[in-house]
């Protein structure tokens, strides 16, 4: 059995750990960037936003302002677990008075909020049931920054692989310097409307860098981030050579009538932490 008190913990300093270090690949992927602008002013915003990770390290206070929505990825293997989704809740209560983190969740009638991150279906949690010995947990703090430029098209099925792929570089484009780029973006291609959101989010959490598993995606992946940098908008929308970091797809089957294309936007603070709690008996 996997205690309460254990997985309100572990998300507790999940989504601390997620709003003040940023994970190495996209460190990484930004020290890159900067190296290859020549462009004095997307140098200095990328030369910024790395100061920025590095202060928020050595004070250990959230990178920023906006501390996001609680987006939470369970999968669930073959163990039990007490009383999950009230452990979950109680990690983010707990995470907002102790980090703190910004009160951001409101009713979204009224506006009213509820100081402490919590509300009507938030966190938003996402259940995958697994053939393992463990619980996997993932905290995926999402500003509304990026959130706000997220794009959903229900192609018909002629569009194709192009229509993917405009859509894709469109999306971005149109979004301009809002989401604080150099952005992630995540693609769901398939499913259902909902699940073709859901699998973009899901994308962006595979390592940045890292080439898709399938050579197909991988492929697609990587022309779609050339057409969105070659277009110039760059860090925070004032020019340069580096608008996204990198673009991540997953897919699912779907109807024979249809293809939905998730596009999810993820400003340069990407922020997201995993940890495996293995049964405690």
């Amino acid at each position: 059995m996997i205690s309460e008190k254990t997985v309100e913990e572990t998300v507790c300093q999940l989504y601390k750990k997620a709003v003040i270090d940023l994970n190495d690949d996209v460190i990484k992927s930004l020290e890159n960037a900067l190296k290859n602008e020549s462009d004095e002013l997307a140098k200095l915003n990328i030369e910024n936003i790395l100061k920025n990770i590095k202060l928020a390290h050595e004070n250990q206070i959230p990178m920023c302002q906006d501390t996001g929505l609680g987006i939470v990825f369970v999968k669930l293997g073959n163990v039990e677990v007490e009383n999950l989704k009230t452990a979950i809740e109680k990690g983010i209560k707990k995470a907002s008075s102790k980090v703190p983190l910004r009160p951001n969740i409101v009713d979204p009638l009224t506006r009213e909020n509820s100081g402490n991150n919590l509300g009507d279906k938030i966190p938003y949690i996402n259940i995958e049931l697994t053939d393992t010995d463990y619980l996997e947990l993932t905290i995926l703090p999402k500003g509304f920054g990026s959130e706000n430029n997220n794009k959903l098209k229900m192609a018909l099925p002629a569009e194709g692989e192009e229509g993917i792929k405009d859509f894709v570089v469109e999306s971005v484009l149109q979004a301009g310097g809002k989401p604080c780029p150099p952005m992630v973006v995540g693609v769901g291609i398939g499913g259902t409307s909902d699940m073709a959101m859901k699998l973009a989010k899901e994308a962006m959490l595979d390592e940045i860098g890292t080439p898709n598993k399938d050579p197909k995606l991988a492929e697609m992946e990587k022309e779609i981030l050339n057409k969105i940098n070659l277009n110039g908008k760059g860090p925070m929308g004032l020019g340069g050579k580096t608008t996204a970091l990198d673009v991540k797809i997953k897919t699912a089957a779907t109807h024979t009538a249809g293809l939905p294309i998730g596009v999810c936007i993820q400003c340069w603070a990407h922020r997201h932490k995993t940890a495996i709690i293995k049964d405690e008996n």
